[in-house]
């Protein structure tokens, strides 16, 4: 029986590895899509090099694939990469596309909400099969808090008490294995999210658990939060107000139902946040000094 050829780009993110190594260990053979040939050749498997922004490399690189797995960066290129590239899959026969987009997905809300939702109105009218996976909040965002939790025992936001199903990015990559790997059915978009919705405050209670330590979580006002973003992250002003209204939009609890989507899709339940924090711990302790 013939194998399907499938391509995976993002390949070097926190998802695009994980499916990789999923798909691996299955025995299902994998393309990756990297900018980086060393990064390519630390993968350990197939790799074409190529950039989202030379529509010839996505086309090369797309020559023979019957399945693409469509995963970017997100930016304000967003939007023209991967409507290029789901139109180059489609000249290229690709049967099936397989997109991360974001829950809640909808041209008219701010940032990635925005631009996945007109990826994803592109995506439908373009003809080829797909399926659409919508996370909310990673799990492995907070590893971007690391140093403030390791340093100063706290991290920062403006969400309020609402509450988020955090999504572990091993689980997306095991959905989308599940999909890239199955017969092609009908075109279906699936809700993704944690076992579990945790407030802020019931995050910096389960990190204090595990480190031994107090953590506490500091919720600053939109324009404080804006600033930080700026002055710390170097986030555009304009781009810093559109995330701090994204948080706004979530300290309703907008993200705080669980779904069954990993589950049904995997036959697995979802990581909790506690092993994400297992796993994951020692990005969180302090540095270890010298005497």
């Amino acid at each position: 029986m013939e194998v399907d050829v499938i391509l995976v780009s993002g390949a070097t993110g926190l998802i695009g590895r994980h499916l990789l190594r999923q798909l691996g260990e299955a025995g299902t053979p994998a393309r990756a899509f990297v900018r980086d040939p060393a990064r390519g050749e630390a993968l350990g498997c197939e790799f074409v090099v190529g950039d989202f922004d030379r529509p010839d490399s996505v086309a090369a690189a797309l020559a023979g694939v019957d399945r693409l797995f469509l995963n970017t960066s997100a930016g304000p290129s967003l939007v023209r990469q991967q409507t290029d590239a789901i139109d180059a899959a489609r000249a290229a026969g690709v049967r099936q596309i397989v997109k991360v987009s974001v829950q809640d997905a909808a041209p008219t809300a701010g940032l990635a909400r925005g631009w996945h939702g007109e990826i994803e109105e592109h995506l439908r009218r373009s003809g080829v099969p797909w399926a659409v996976l919508r996370p909310n909040g990673f799990m492995q965002n907070f590893l971007g808090d690391a140093a403030d939790i390791a340093e100063g025992g706290q991290f920062f936001g403006a969400y309020g008490d609402g509450a988020i199903a955090h999504v572990d990015c091993r689980d997306i990559a095991g959905c989308a294995a599940a999909l890239l790997t199955r017969p092609i059915g009908d075109d279906e978009t699936f809700v993704l999210t944690g076992p579990e919705g945790l407030t802020h405050d019931d995050i910096a209670a389960r990190f204090s658990a595990t480190l031994g330590r107090h953590i506490r979580y500091v919720d600053l006002t939109p324009e404080a939060m804006s600033g930080r973003l700026i002055d710390r992250y170097g986030l555009p002003a304009g781009m810093a107000t559109e995330a701090v209204e994204t948080m706004a939009y979530l300290a309703s609890g907008a993200w705080g139902s669980p779904t069954t989507a990993v589950a049904d899709l995997t036959g697995r339940a979802p990581h909790t946040f506690d092993d994400f924090l297992a796993d994951h711990i020692d990005a969180f302790r302090p540095p270890v000094t010298g005497n």
